[in-house]
């Protein structure tokens, strides 16, 4: 080493200076999450249906034609036991938060316009102790953009622009006309763009294309723009929710296809769900609602058959919707590194809402003016292979397709996954993908740890956690998953708990718990102990 010295700021004061700008900025300084591009991070889209049945997409047994939607499952994860929370209010702040509905404020159903709620977990909007998937992912860089229905606060203070979203279009209530607005209502059942009201069209107005619509349009300005940030969409749909309203193009496809009846129609699907591997040979077909008559007996066949038509042509326009927001991604390179999920917030609903002294009997069904409802019927067939509906907390009220697609971050494309999961694992999953931070305070409120797990390891074909334990309640309607053990109490049943063993018996036919007295007691302390935590009453 003779003759060899370092060399010193005096030798060479340009090569000094020089080597620092380039190494110093590198010690321990990896890029931020704002300054990570879309690149490195995926855009993220939540597709959310209303009151759609487990079996009424074609990945997932149904003759509706959705090609869309099974594209990407087929492209994707089929989910086949993934759990919403039984309703619109509860199953949407569950998703938004990562929390139980009744952590989030939303326990049962939204709290009216002019109504003063107590705080609590039946507030009806979410409260000041969660924070929503806008706001965590715009914290971690995010674009926001919400389209579609609210449902979880309906005053202005509660609104989607107060909770995260850059830009918001849709409803902020449950409910209303496809083709106009109604007369004398309050801009929560209007159409909002941002914060304020936005007329459609006198002509050529439908929800549900709106709806995709605006979704489209956040999307090619977030991309003219050059926004290198990566984006989360949340396309919430009221569609196929009641009123039964279509556009003619999309009844016209599915005339006739319903004149053979439910009883048909869930055998056809029931079949088909086995052809698909949706189901196996564990899972039969339950008994048709003893409520609802067989198919031969029914004297209106015409009425009834149209109802099923108008509620098929409102699902494929969902998927006619998201066949452009596919598209729109494609078009900028963008759909390989975006994750889209699309579910259901319940089962198909069998309720009765004509009497709202708004249906025309004169209208023909599907068209403006005409307010009628599918019924239990039909909502018996969008369920199959499962039994009860929306509200309950059967499988038939809970269980909901999840498609997951996301062509650079999805390895197992086509599979259909096994494993249940819950909407609160939405939260975990999509902060983990977005390198985001779930905070313990935020605006200076402390914040609800997540209840949620994320679903990334079945991205990957690994396992989640085992023998998770999972809780529902809505009025009165109780469950617990424990493993493949699961116990149900109905409201409006016999006042006791009922017991499946679900691995075995997934459709959930056969009570064992008058075998397994021990294990309903354990399923209910266990369920009672959630309970006192979270607030039920």
């Amino acid at each position: 080493m003779h003759g060899f010295r370092f060399l010193t700021f005096n030798d060479y004061p340009f090569l000094f200076f020089t080597t620092l700008l380039i190494i110093v900025p590198s010690i321990g300084c990896s890029p931020s999450p704002q300054q990570q591009t879309r690149e490195s991070r995926p855009n993220i889209i939540v597709i959310l249906a209303d009151d759609m049945g487990y079996s009424d997409i074609g990945a997932y047994g149904s003759e509706i034609e959705t090609t869309n939607l099974d594209q990407l499952a087929g492209n994707g994860i089929r989910f086949r036991n993934f759990y919403n929370a039984a309703r619109c209010c509860p199953t949407r702040a569950a998703l938004l938060t990562g929390l139980y509905p009744h952590e989030a404020g939303m326990g049962g159903m939204v709290s009216g316009y002019n109504s003063t709620p107590e705080p609590g977990p039946y507030q009806g909007y979410l409260n000041e102790q969660c924070v929503t998937l806008a706001e965590v992912l715009k914290e971690a860089g995010y674009a926001t953009y919400m389209s579609g229905k609210w449902h979880v606060g309906e005053k202005k203070a509660h609104w989607p622009r107060k909770r995260g979203f850059d830009r918001y279009f849709g409803l902020i209530s449950g409910a209303s006309s496809y083709f106009q607005l109604i007369e004398n209502q309050p801009i929560i059942r209007q159409m909002v763009l941002d914060d304020d009201r936005w007329t459609p069209p006198e002509e050529g107005f439908y929800m549900t294309q709106s709806i995709s619509d605006h979704a489209v349009d956040f999307l090619q300005r977030h991309f003219k723009a050059d926004n290198k940030a990566p984006f989360f969409l949340y396309l919430a749909y009221t569609a196929p929710h009641w009123p039964l309203h279509a556009l003619r193009e999309d009844i016209k496809k599915y005339e006739h296809r319903y004149d053979t009846g439910w009883d048909a129609i869930r055998e056809a699907r029931y079949k088909k769900m086995l052809e698909l591997g949706i189901i196996d040979s564990t899972y039969p077909l339950s008994p048709r609602s003893e409520t609802v008559a067989p198919w031969e007996q029914v004297t209106d066949q015409e009425n009834w058959a149209r109802r099923m038509t108008v509620y098929a042509a409102m699902v494929d326009r969902i998927d006619q919707g998201i066949g452009q927001v596919v598209n729109t991604l494609k078009e900028n390179k963008a759909l390989n590194n975006t994750l889209i999920l699309f579910l259901s917030d319940n089962g198909g609903s069998d309720e009765n809402i004509e009497g709202r002294n708004l249906n025309n009997p004169k209208v023909e069904i599907g068209k403006k003016g005409s307010y009628v409802a599918y019924e239990e019927p039909w909502a018996n067939a969008s369920n199959t292979p499962y039994r009860k509906y929306k509200k309950w907390t059967h499988q038939g009220g809970i269980a909901t397709p999840l498609i997951a697609h996301w062509p650079k971050g999805i390895r197992r494309q086509g599979a259909i996954e096994n494993q249940y999961a819950h909407i609160i694992d939405i939260m975990p999953t999509c902060v983990e993908l977005a390198k985001a931070r779930y905070p313990d305070t935020f605006h200076e409120k402390s914040i609800k740890p997540m209840q949620g797990t994320s679903l990334t390891p079945v991205f990957e074909g690994n396992a989640l956690p085992e023998n998770r334990t999972l809780y529902w309640e809505h009025f009165g309607h109780r469950a617990v998953r424990q493993g493949d053990w699961k116990a149900v109490y109905a409201k409006n049943g016999d006042k006791t708990w009922e017991l499946y063993q679900i691995a075995d018996d997934p459709v959930e036919l056969n009570d064992v718990s008058a075998r397994y007295p021990d294990k309903v007691e354990e399923l209910k302390n266990l369920y009672k102990k959630w309970a006192a935590e979270v607030g039920v009453k």
